[in-house]
């Protein structure tokens, strides 16, 4: 059984860079892993210093293997693919369309755009957050891997993402009903004309299969991420009070969407403050105070913290630093 670990939270506090360094000390530990970016803004080819794309590419292994594994590296293998939503459009603007075939063959006139609302309903057709529950249900179910990292887009679009099974389905249940009519108008008005002899022919149930197939992969999305013996969400945030704030409410809404979420991420502590440097250590002063409200705000949850590391935080060298500090 395929494992899920989420990073999510706001823009800029490092998700990417947790997930990249969970990955790559999870295939050291001898898992086959998949991280996987759904956030727009892909920099995961960056922080393993790899070539990435829309398919799952296999990433060299790297002289810092060692150190991540409980001694000696181990034989699993790492993957990683940064989701291109042009890749997926396609998909959904056929089902948009194959329900407008319908309504227009029982005398309905609606136009493409008209029939594309039906299934905007909190997003676009083709968004990233469609196309990453889709390739989510792919990723899991394939067997191929035994953990899946998933760094997602910053928090507005996370919330989206995990409301989607719900609003999609919403929308697929009308749209088939509108299907359903549709087809039952044309169908009399066919026997009327030609006679019963009409109902013999085609009846375009592959459009209403796909339909019905993409409805039952979002739901088994949701499945995957209200399972807690396999998924887990981890909030990454900063030592800042708006990003605790942010948190707060990410996390509320996690929970009421029944996605598990055992601990939080703080990154960039400062920890040592150059000696002789009055802002540093005052610096460091407020991270201990934000770091002691992130612990009183989510008492039943566990904090990990993350140094303050110089440059960007890229690179497997600054990965197996990071990696050390990261549950897998």
């Amino acid at each position: 059984m395929t494992d899920c670990i989420f990073y999510g939270g706001k823009g800029g506090v490092g998700k990417t860079t947790c997930a990249a360094a969970t990955g790559l000390s999870l295939a050291a530990s001898g898992r086959e892993t998949l991280v996987v970016s759904t956030d727009p803004a892909h920099s995961l080819a960056d922080s393993l210093e790899a070539d990435i794309g829309p398919e799952p590419t296999e990433i060299e292994p790297s002289e810092s293997a060692d150190a991540l594994a409980d001694g000696p590296a181990q034989d699993g293998n790492l993957w990683a693919v940064e989701i291109d939503p042009e890749t997926q459009r396609e998909r959904y603007e056929k089902l948009a369309q194959a329900l407008a075939s319908d309504l227009r063959s029982a005398g309905v006139s609606l136009s493409n755009e008209e029939v594309e609302r039906l299934f905007a309903t909190g997003a676009p057709a083709g968004s990233d957050e469609i196309a990453a529950l889709d390739l989510l249900v792919e990723y899991v179910d394939s067997g191929e891997w035994d953990t899946v990292v998933f760094d997602t887009a910053p928090t507005g679009h996370t919330l989206r993402l995990f409301d989607m099974p719900d609003v999609m389905g919403m929308a697929l249940e009308t749209a088939q009903s509108l299907r359903g009519q549709a087809r039952r108008i044309g169908n009399a008005a066919k026997t009327a004309v030609f006679g019963p002899m009409s109902m013999m022919t085609g009846n375009g149930d592959d459009e209403e299969e796909s339909l019905a197939v993409f409805q039952a992969r979002l739901e088994r999305a949701r499945e995957v991420l209200v399972d807690p013996e396999r998924t887990e969400f981890r909030v990454v945030l900063v030592p800042e009070s708006m990003a605790i704030a942010e948190t707060e409410r990410l996390v509320e809404r996690l929970r009421e969407a029944g996605v598990p979420v055992e601990r939080l991420v703080v990154n960039r502590v400062l920890e040592d403050p150059h000696e002789g440097c009055p802002r540093c250590k005052s610096r460091q002063d407020r991270h201990e105070e934000r770091l002691a409200e992130v612990r009183s705000t989510f008492p039943t949850l566990e904090v990990v913290t993350l140094p303050d590391l110089e440059g960007e935080g890229q690179g497997r060298e600054s990965l197996a630093a990071i990696a050390e500090r990261l549950p897998r």
